[in-house]
This record gives structure tokens, sequence and C-alpha cells, in this order.
């Protein structure tokens, strides 16, 4: 059973090596973003929208407006403090290093191999030129709660803050930036089918409220 106060992040892909991210996660550090582009251009729209009357007459007010994908900023902590104490072999000789290197890879482009396997680009290849490659970003899963969000990964911002004599980091603060990917898949399918459901009972709350507040 996962614990409830991690995130993961998991390619979605047969790779080689396979990437898997577990960190701790405070809900607290997160940070949803939507944008909306209004673009009426010479329209009618001269104050900022057509005219309307009626609820049918939306889909004509909104010429014009498109919705930009969400995204998230996300700040994790990878410590391997906990681990080097209970004197694990891999965090006393290598710290969170190979954390750090999961990360990396999952925001080098891949290359697709034989039955679909997956592998950085820079590997394998022998003399081929960039150009010749068909190089793609990896699709990750951003797991956290009861969310399961196809993304990619936009950027990776660490910030190391303590290191053993080796020079090898131990603990290290990142900040990701992901964008979902909104497209016809099964996961962002169950997460719409969540927030609707989620968003019924906020509204049948406040009509019960507000019934309730009449009496």
């Amino acid at each position: 059973m996962l614990n409830e106060s991690r995130g993961f992040l998991v390619e979605y892909a047969l790779a080689l090596p396979p990437l898997v991210l577990a960190f701790e996660f405070n809900p607290q550090q997160i940070t949803r973003n939507r944008a909306v582009t209004i673009t009426l251009g010479n329209t009618p729209a001269t104050r900022g929208g057509y005219d309307f009357t009626l609820p049918t007459e939306t889909a004509r007010v909104a010429q014009g407006v498109s919705i930009e994908p969400e995204s998230f900023d996300v700040e994790i902590l990878l410590d391997a403090t906990d681990r080097m104490n209970k004197n694990e072999m891999v965090a006393r000789d290598f710290g969170i290093e190979p954390e750090l290197d999961t990360l990396r890879s999952m925001v080098e482009p891949k290359t697709q191999g034989p039955g679909g396997l997956q592998m950085l680009a820079s590997l394998g290849q022998g003399g081929a030129r960039a150009f010749q490659r068909n190089l793609t970003a990896s699709v990750l899963l951003f797991v956290w709660g009861t969310h399961v969000l196809p993304v990619f990964l936009k950027a990776v911002d660490v910030t190391e803050s303590a290191h053993l004599p080796s020079l090898v980091p131990y603990r290290a603060t990142v900040k990701l930036t992901l964008q979902v990917i909104e497209g016809n898949n099964p996961f962002y399918a169950a997460e719409k089918l969540r927030q609707t459901m989620s968003a019924a009972l906020n509204t049948g709350r406040t009509a019960a409220a507000a019934i309730g507040g009449l009496f």
C-alpha cells in the first residue's frame, strides 16, 4: 500500500532504465495554473465579449477564447538523511544522486527501439546525427492522493543544500513544472470524471445549505 504522504512520478513507457521517482509531498506546496487566452481581434465584441441574453448563446459569446492546458508547480524535498542513519548502502554511498539522475533522465529526449522500448537518445545511437534521430519527450504520470495525471515535465530546478565528503548531495529542494496532457487518454478521462462528481457534491451541498436557510 502506497504511503499517502508521498507523491510519485512514473514514466509511462517501456523504458530503459525504468523511471520511477517517489518523494515526500506536502499538498500546501503545489500551485495549479490554468490560463485563458482571449483573442477577439476586429470583432463586434468591442467591450471584451459578444452581447448576449440567454444561456444558449454562450458558444457565440466565447468565440475567440481558448483555454490553455492546466499546469502545476510543485516543490519537493529529496533527503537521504534517514536512510543514511539506517546505514542503507545506496544512500550512504550515493546520497540522493540516483533520484536526481532519475529526474534528469525523465526530462531528456528518448528514442524508441524494437518492441516499443524507450531509451535515452544519447545511448546506443553510435554516430547518428541528432537530426536523424526520432526524439520524443517522456510521458509521465503524476500521482498524489486520489489523482493520477498524465503530464510532461517542462522544467526542473534543483537546489542542493547538503553534501557528503565526496561532494555527493544528500539533501535538495526540487521545483518541478508539469503540464497536464489533456488529450483522449484514460488517466485524464478518469480525472475529469472525478472532478465532475466532486463538483456535483459541492453543488448539492450548497443547494442543501441554501434550502435549509429558508426554513
